[in-house]
């Protein structure tokens, strides 16, 4: 398929790398966390203890310290929580559009752009992001946002909307699984080229009817993951 114009422009830049800088491109592995996953059938995803459990002996069996995916992931995680949960299966909310950086809790994140700070907010539904932090971005013709959930509680305390963030600058640290929405720490990214009403929030899981929507408004987050 052939890349859209923001797309190009998003493959064009040199982003800061969102954790750690020390970490080499060989600690990091890619991890699938989909319902086609067989290896996740005797997971209780429902819970974050086990759910960690897997991560972690994942990550530990393939020697690497960041395990990532789970753009456009179908998955059977947000099950366990109403906030996503409903009887129509074509409107139930599964669907993942961000990408996850799965690392230690207290982690530091960077911002991989210049940009602003636009909103924040903690997210606090059962399976919900948490903590979260928007930056706007204007870059050449090009506004966007994009999106870090799963936060410590610290890193919105004294924010204020508006304020310059330069590439590379440390904007939050990841929250434990008692604030970040009851799940493993790690970090949720997402790209939105048009985040309507939204403040400190926007969707980061799709149903099947809407999810023609939300990739072209999301296009894939690897495209400023810089490995």
């Amino acid at each position: 398929m052939s890349l859209s114009s923001f797309e190009k422009f998003l493959k064009s830049q040199k982003p800061h790398t969102l954790v750690d800088v020390s970490i080499l491109q060989r600690d990091y592995i890619p991890i699938d966390l989909s319902i086609h996953n067989s290896e996740l059938k005797a997971v209780n995803v429902s819970s974050s203890d086990d759910l960690e459990r897997f991560i972690w002996n994942y990550m530990k069996d393939h020697n690497a310290k960041v395990a990532y995916g789970g753009y456009l992931e179908h998955r059977g995680i947000y099950e366990r929580s109403n906030y996503f949960n409903e009887l129509n299966p074509e409107t139930e909310r599964n669907i993942h559009l961000g990408l996850d950086i799965w690392i230690e809790a207290k982690t530091e994140i960077f911002a991989p752009l210049a940009g602003t700070i636009h909103s924040f907010k903690n997210n606090t539904n059962h399976g919900d992001y948490g903590p979260t932090i928007v930056l706007k971005h204007n870059i050449k013709t090009f506004e966007f946002y994009s999106l870090y959930g799963h936060l410590s509680l610290e890193s919105i305390k004294n924010l204020q909307v508006g304020v310059e963030v330069k590439r590379g600058d440390q904007i939050a640290t990841l929250g434990t699984a008692e604030v970040n929405g009851d799940y493993p720490p790690h970090l949720h990214f997402q790209i939105i080229k048009d985040i309507q009403d939204y403040n400190g929030d926007y969707p980061g899981v799709s149903n099947q009817m809407d999810l023609d929507y939300y990739k072209a408004n999301c296009p894939d987050p690897s495209l400023l993951f810089d490995l």
